[in-house]
């Protein structure tokens, strides 16, 4: 028997209820990024400081929305969506749903969309806040930055999946989670902007996905265009992740 369009609407209320209840997707996914960018941007000064580099925009016009961005996407993608995942089939979750019309693609599918959307929302209120508060001008390229971010997210997303695949609890999930996390936020430029990492550094970070991302989202930000290798980079990592990430990924 099919799914029909109520039971997924039924599907989709409870469990954005269930996502909303937990307090670190509203904390880490949404409220620290927003909140970084408005406290580093009012206070470190070279945030606000016209920079040649960046063709005389601030820091704060490109790199740290860029990488605030970022964090949101790799919070929901490396930890929110995998956990979830996992401890559904931990508990035989989706192993239960396969017998009914709720198929256990359609809990992914349901998950992957508010995980996005999520990451999105918190896109726009960095935009608009940084606007607001520090007249960080949008992008010049709209369509060009909301094509680096899906890109991005497509990337982010694929390897949240492959990890839900690999790991066989909850707990491990979150330490593998953990473990891709900080150093996919570090080739991303959260800490040494790329402009300032080493030669060999930044070159390796530019052939990881985080790294790509995040020199898109700068580049785009501040030029309204970006490097095609960046492009073809994120790319890359998507497909290979979401191929390996079906072969090993089981819902019991």
């Amino acid at each position: 028997m099919a799914i029909t369009a109520p039971q997924v609407r039924r599907l989709t209320s409870v469990e954005t209820k269930l996502y909303l209840r937990e307090p670190a997707v509203i904390f880490f996914a949404v409220g620290l990024p927003i909140a970084l960018t408005l406290i580093l941007g009012g206070t470190i000064p070279d945030f606000m400081d016209p920079d040649p580099a960046l063709g005389g925009l601030r820091p704060i016009d490109t790199h740290l929305p860029g990488v605030m961005i970022i964090l949101s996407v790799l919070t929901c993608a490396f930890s929110l969506l995998p956990t979830v995942l996992v401890t559904y089939r931990e508990r035989g979750i989706l192993k239960r749903m396969s017998t009914t019309p709720v198929s256990p693609a359609t809990v992914l599918g349901v998950q992957l969309v508010l995980n996005v959307a999520m990451a999105v929302l918190t896109t726009v209120l960095i935009l608009v806040l940084a606007n607001l508060v520090y007249d960080v001008p949008f992008p010049k390229a709209p369509l060009t930055f909301a094509g680096v971010l899906l890109l991005g997210m497509v990337s982010s997303f694929a390897i949240g999946l492959l990890l839900a695949g690999l790991a066989p609890t909850s707990r491990i999930v979150q330490g593998l989670g953990m473990a891709v996390f900080f150093p996919s936020l570090f080739f991303a430029g959260m800490w040494v902007p790329h402009a300032l990492m080493p030669g060999v550094l930044r070159t390796i970070s530019e052939f990881t996905p985080s790294g790509a991302f995040g020199a898109a989202l700068v580049e785009v930000l501040s030029t309204g265009s970006t490097e095609w290798l960046h492009i073809v980079v994120m790319a890359a990592w998507g497909v290979v992740a979401a191929i390996v990430a079906v072969r090993f990924f089981r819902w019991s």
